[in-house]
């Protein structure tokens, strides 16, 4: 994964690969952004760079043992770096037996997770010798004692240890956690660039306007069974609204099978929806684009809620409650 590969974060890939050619790698990166922008590639891209065993010009060469064995996951479960000097943390990948836990992780990144994987770890050199990187993704999913526990080890890091942590809500950190982390931004991606990936993958660009800058999101909404299942939420949570009464309202909504997360996904398609009505409407009827607009804000309260552990079948039922006021 060179960098060459990440397209529309100049920025950001020049700010690391001025710190690799000048020997000033920092010991922790918070890569913050939109989710599906590069960041996660970037961060392979480094880890690349700081265990390459035949750099060019303080880069990867991309080609070595060590290059490949970075961006390739093992087969079975957990998929993880096959590099051991690569390690991947992240809410869920790990089964709680490895963790020597007594319960699967489901809404945050616990303590023992870092404890197993970071912590057990530090006190040792790299394997290969050249460097021991952490990568967490959805930094901000880590709880509190697990942010706590993993603040020790970023106040006294070892030598040729490097901590990258992504998240697209850095708000939600740790104050303490974010002060030492260096912050490396990651931008949405323009039109043109979302379509020259989507092209690679030979997906529809029609989805462009809809995926607010998010490769990822393109990419999914260009699957036509992902595609088809939000498009059966919108339809399910529209007619919810035309329902004579609540309870005929919330007998379309079934979430029993839905994480909070994937709730959260699906009512941002729904957003997307009313955005878009909105701005159709908004010279041929104004009132209704004006209340689309309301009804906007209120699903963006909702997912917001939800990325605070909120219950997805209540966080439902209040917000159909509310969109029928509006």
């Amino acid at each position: 994964m060179p960098f060459s590969e990440i397209l529309g974060q100049s920025t950001a890939i020049d700010t690391l690969k001025r710190a690799l050619q000048l020997g000033k790698v920092h010991h922790a990166y918070r890569f913050e952004g939109p989710d599906g922008v590069g960041k996660e590639k970037a961060a392979f891209a480094l880890a690349q760079c700081l265990v390459c065993t035949e750099p060019r010009e303080k880069l990867a060469c991309g080609n070595c043992s060590a290059c490949r064995r970075v961006v390739t996951l093992s087969e079975q479960p957990p998929q993880v770096p096959k590099h051991p000097d690569v390690v991947l943390l992240e809410r869920g990948l790990y089964p709680a037996a490895v963790l020597g836990s007594d319960s699967a992780e489901t809404n945050t990144i616990n303590l023992p997770q870092i404890k197993k994987l970071v912590q057990s770890r530090v006190g040792y050199p790299p394997h290969e010798g050249r460097a021991l990187v952490f990568i967490i993704r959805r930094a901000d999913e880590l709880n509190a004692n697990a942010a706590n526990a993993l603040l020790k080890t970023l106040e006294e890091p070892p030598e040729k240890t490097h901590f990258i942590l992504l998240t697209h809500r850095p708000h939600r950190l740790l104050d303490t956690i974010r002060s030492r982390t260096l912050a490396v931004r990651f931008a949405q991606l323009s039109d043109e660039n979302l379509g020259i990936i989507l092209d690679r993958l030979g997906a529809n660009r029609s989805v462009i306007p809809l995926s607010a800058g998010s490769a990822a999101q393109a990419i999914a909404m260009s699957d036509e069974q992902r595609l088809a299942a939000k498009q059966e939420f919108v339809s399910a949570l529209s007619m919810s609204l035309e329902a004579p009464d609540l309870a005929s309202a919330l007998a379309h909504i079934d979430v029993k099978g839905n994480d909070r997360l994937e709730l959260r996904d699906q009512l941002g398609w729904f957003a997307l929806h009313l955005a878009d009505m909105a701005r159709d409407l908004v010279v041929e009827d104004p009132g209704v684009a004006e209340r689309d607009a309301r009804r906007y804000s209120l699903v963006l309260s909702t997912m917001a809620e939800l990325e605070r552990n909120a219950n997805p079948a209540l966080a439902m039922e209040a917000l159909v409650t509310r969109l029928r006021r509006v």
